[in-house]
């Protein structure tokens, strides 16, 4: 299951935060499931500056959720038998690719097609048999490629067609058997060169099978193949700078017969080591190199050594010998008596007991001497020209004076791993120039004053793994240039103050895993390291058991110091740190104190520490972390929190970490992992939260969004986490939690509602003009059904006979004629607006009340009438009231003549006009008895709409 895949194996309980929301939203949701999501929360990796780290993860395909932005890719060790051709599609600027390890067998054509940017591949130790067609396509870029350990036996004439960019191919350990299978590799790669065919069972070499034309290779490596005859007929190597035609465990002779003298005339460094060969072809194999070899390797010779050395060292360029492996018991003053420019002599892994007094004194150029893991029970002497000194892993037991007398020039000496058991204060009298000594794993209890008066220019000491147990005052005052100082491993429990002193220049002092105690740490001991940045104290027995300040701190000198580590070492019961422990370290960057039995740490620890960027507090029983403990360290980069008594990072809220990037904390009992955790760690790239106790219900929700979807916070494996609360999920994986009812899209929820939003409004404005008078009479009906009102159904007489409906410019018709005719002369109670709305009412509510308070409406219309919004909503009432309660309560009265398309946009009014009649007031000179007494008919009509029976219009219209 990649990132983005959606798991729907149970439903989780619903926490109380999310199940409101859930009910809500969930439609509003569902839609966001369906996007896919690109994180980096791996299932079996993890990404670590720009590399997929997937190796050991037991995987038997390519994972698909790696992020297309890598460029490594590490999948060594796993268990990948065949390589498909969409494995590596999304992966376009990928650079180094590691397959080794695995049990592939099968690459598919055009598996590697899409890796455009590739230049590194490594197929070591898997299990190809064949090289198909065209294997490599797309892999033009690729400048190494390493095949070693397979079982490759057969390779198509256009496997390697596409590697035109190839510099690099190890090839070795398989099964090619033929010069002519690799003719079919080289015939493609014209920028080769490096090439390593070592052990392929190779049995003859001819330069005429390999190829037709000469070669860009400087490198070449045909050892530990069974060649029986080396041919070579033209010069096919002209800038072969480095050879090797190391022997194989066959028993069976090489012959040598290289015809062009000049096809090896470049080559600088030779190893022939273990080859069998007849001396003869052997002194003519060197006479080819004869005038630019440098180097040579003769390790585990079978024959001949003593004349195969005298021979090569005639060689005038000849400087570095290799005689690894070869058996030599001693070394007699002949043995190297021709060797006079040789500068490197290597002689490790032989069986040397002793040497001859003038064993090197021919080496009259010697600079560099190993004699590492022989049986020497002394030092060799007369060696005043040597620079390095390899003494290691012998049975040296005791240092004399004289050892190393007049070796002014040695800068480098290793007698780790002998038996020494104590120096004296002469031994390193003449070692002026010493820069790098080593005396690890000896048995020294003792320095007696070996470093007191010598070694001026001494850089790095190692006093690791003996059996020291004091350092008394002044032990390194001699080592004025000293930087670097191990201790660590020894039996030390007392540091004497002053023990330091002189080391002035001293920079990495290492006594981990001694029996040092708080009793031995005070300013006094390290007052004289002003220039340390690094000390470890780690495996010791230093306790302090309350938080009080110290009266002496005992790093207070130490202003220049950048890492502290003090964890220890069989420890009982519960500590912790004095409150001003870290007193005087203003520079300190790393603090590490995991495992010390820590139960608290004081507000006040780090106030002194303002520059401190990575602390490590794991493998302790804090219970509780104040955020104002991490106040004076805002550059806080990586914190290490991890199998603690932790139970929430909820201090992480509050702790103002804004630029923390790296978070171990796992294997501790965080359940839930809030939303305000992750926002308020900004600058997060890397969390390791494993072996923790989740609860798998919506509290979890918002974490497993961020996990899954942000793009820079790498949450290490995360897919592998487990859920623990409530008991009928325990054991399962957490991503597998269905959190589609606990999330809100917050998005889609913006978008619905701003569309919602978006219709309501068009649906108001659309109301409001076309259909805002139909809402205002469904509101009177509603109430007249409702409460029984006075408009339906009423028992009393109306109150006026008739509304008069105008607009303000017809009223002096209405006061100069309608009024004195009807109401003078005829006696009707009529309703003006003008005149009987009742004053602080609702415009609408006068209308309404006028209209259905009255037996008939009288609408005067005008050109003017019908452009009035008021007449407009008195004649759709009055139209309501008409159709609702089917009467004959609606007038109709034309002042003037109105076209019918004029009257088109004014539906309402015509649908009035074709079912009922009206009245158009007389032109100037036509009678006007006739129109009021038509007036008088209808206001007398009863308002049964089916008794019409007489004749209202007097110009007839039709519509």
């Amino acid at each position: 299951m990649g990132p983005g895949e959606k798991v729907e194996k149970t439903k989780p309980k619903r926490g109380s935060k999310c199940f409101k929301l859930s009910l809500i939203f969930f439609l509003l949701n569902i839609g966001s499931f369906a996007l896919p999501v690109t994180g980096f929360a791996l299932k079996s990796c993890r990404i670590s500056f720009d590399i997929a780290l997937c190796d050991k993860s037991n995987l038997t395909a390519v994972p698909r959720d790696i992020p297309s932005t890598v460029k490594g890719f590490d999948l060594s060790a796993n268990k990948i038998s065949r390589v498909h051709v969409t494995d590596f599609t999304n992966l376009p600027v990928l650079t180094k690719l590691d397959l080794n390890r695995n049990y592939i067998s099968q690459i598919d054509n055009g598996a590697f097609a899409s890796l455009v940017s590739l230049k590194k591949l490594n197929l070591n130790n898997n299990k190809l048999v064949q090289l198909g067609e065209n294997l490599f396509d797309g892999l033009t870029n690729l400048t190494e490629l390493r095949m070693i350990g397979n079982r490759i036996k057969a390779v198509a004439s256009t496997s390697f067609k596409a590697l035109t960019s190839l510099k690099f191919l190890d090839i070795s350990h398989n099964k090619l058997h033929h010069m002519t299978t690799v003719h079919s590799i080289l015939q493609h790669l014209p920028h080769l060169r490096e090439l390593y065919i070592k052990n392929n069972n190779l049995t003859t070499f001819q330069s005429w099978e390999l190829t037709n034309r000469s070669l860009q290779l400087q490198y070449l490596d045909l050892s530990q193949n069974p060649i029986t005859t080396f041919t070579v007929t033209a010069n096919v190597f002209p800038n072969l700078t480095w050879f090797n035609i190391g022997g194989s465990s066959s028993k069976k002779q090489m012959k040598w017969d290289v015809r062009d003298n000049t096809s090896f005339s470049r080559v600088s460094s030779l190893d022939i080591g273990g080859l069998q060969m007849a001396f003869s072809d052997m002194k003519t194999l060197l006479e080819t190199v004869n005038s630019s070899l440098t180097s040579l390797r003769m390790n585990a010779m079978k024959h001949n050594l003593p004349v195969l050395i005298n021979t090569s060292c005639t060689i005038p360029t000849m400087s570095t010998l290799y005689l690894r492996r070869n058996k030599l018991t001693s070394v007699s003053s002949d043995l190297f008596k021709l060797c006079i420019n040789v500068t490197e002599l290597d002689l490790t892994e032989n069986r040397i007991q002793n040497n001859h007094r003038d064993a090197f004194r021919s080496l009259q150029s010697l600079r560099i001497l190993s004699l590492r893991h022989n049986r020497l029970s002394s030092v060799p002497r007369n060696l005043p020209t040597l620079v390095e000194l390899d003494l290691s892993s012998n049975k040296i037991n005791k240092l004399k004076c004289d050892d190393f007398a007049n070796q002014t020039k040695l800068r480098q000496l290793s007698l780790y791993q002998n038996s020494i058991s104590a120096l004296s204060d002469c031994v390193f009298k003449d070692l002026i120039r010493l820069q790098v000594l080593k005396l690890q794993t000896n048995h020294m209890s003792n320095l007696n004053g070996a470093f007191k008066k010598y070694l001026p220019n001494l850089r790095e000491l190692l006093l690791n793994q003996n059996e020291l147990n004091v350092i008394t005052y002044g032990e390194f005052q001699g080592l004025q240039s000293l930087q670097n100082l191990s201790l660590m491993q020894n039996q030390i429990s007392k540091l004497e103050d002053g023990c330091f002193i002189g080391l002035t220049n001293l920079i990495n002092l290492l006594l981990q895993n001694n029996h040092i105690t708080e009793k031995s740490l005070n300013s006094s001991i390290f007052s004289d390291l002003m220039n340390l940045r690094r000390l470890d104290l780690r495996e010791n027995h230093i306790k302090y058991i309350s938080s009080s300040a110290l009266a002496n701190a005992p790093f207070s000198q130490l202003s220049r110091l950048e890492t502290l580590a003090i964890p220890l070492q069989h420890s009982k019961g519960k500590f912790q740190l004095p409150r001003n422990f870290l007193q005087g370290l203003t520079n300190l960057l790393v603090f590490n104190i995991r495992n010390i039995q820590l139960l608290s740490l004081h507000e006040d620890m780090f106030k002194y520490t303002p520059q401190l960027q990575t602390l490590d507090i794991s493998s302790n029983e804090i219970r509780d972390l104040s955020p104002g403990l991490f106040s004076p360290i805002q550059n806080l980069k990586s914190l290490y929190i991890s199998r603690t008594s932790l139970r929430s990072l909820d201090f992480l809220r509050f702790a103002n970490l804004t630029k923390l990037e790296f978070l171990q904390a796992k294997k501790n009992q965080y359940s839930v992992i809030g939303e305000e955790i992750t926002n308020s760690l900004p600058a997060l790239v890397y969390v390791d939260l494993q072996g923790n106790s989740f609860t798998c219900d919506c509290d979890n929700a918002p974490f497993l969004q961020w996990a899954k979807n942000n793009n820079q916070t790498q949450v290490f494996d995360a897919y592998n986490f487990e859920c623990n609360y409530p008991v009928n999920f325990k054991g399962m994986k957490l991503f597998d939690l269905n959190i589609r009812f606990c999330t809100v899209d917050t998005e889609f929820i913006c978008f619905a509602s701003t569309a919602c939003t978006i219709l309501v409004f068009m649906v108001v404005s659309f109301t409001y003009h076309f259909l805002r008078w139909q809402l205002v009479y469904a509101y009177y009906l509603f109430l007249a059904l409702l409460f029984d009102t006075k408009h339906k159904n009423k028992q009393a007489p109306n109150q006026y006979d008739a509304f008069i409906s105008y607009n303000t410019h017809d009223e002096p018709w209405v006061i100069e004629e309608l009024l004195p005719k009807l109401e003078g002369e005829q006696g009707w109670k009529l309703c003006l607006h003008h005149r009987d709305f009742q004053p602080g009412k609702p415009i609408i509510d006068n209308i309404t009340d006028a209209i259905y308070g009255s037996r008939k409406t009288i609408c005067v219309i005008s050109h003017r009438y019908l452009e009035s919004e008021w007449c407009s909503r008195e004649i759709q009432v009055a139209s309501f009231r008409l159709f609702d309660e089917r009467k004959d309560v609606l007038i109709l009265v034309f002042l003037e003549e109105i076209p019918t398309t004029q009257l088109s946009p004014y539906h309402r009014m015509r649908k009035v006009m074709k079912k009922r009649t009206y009245l158009s007031w007389p032109r100037v000179g036509e009678h006007r008895e006739v129109f009021w007494e038509k007036l008088c008919q209808a206001l007398k009509s009863k308002e049964d709409l089916g008794e019409d029976s007489f004749l209202l219009t007097v110009v007839d219209r039709q519509f």
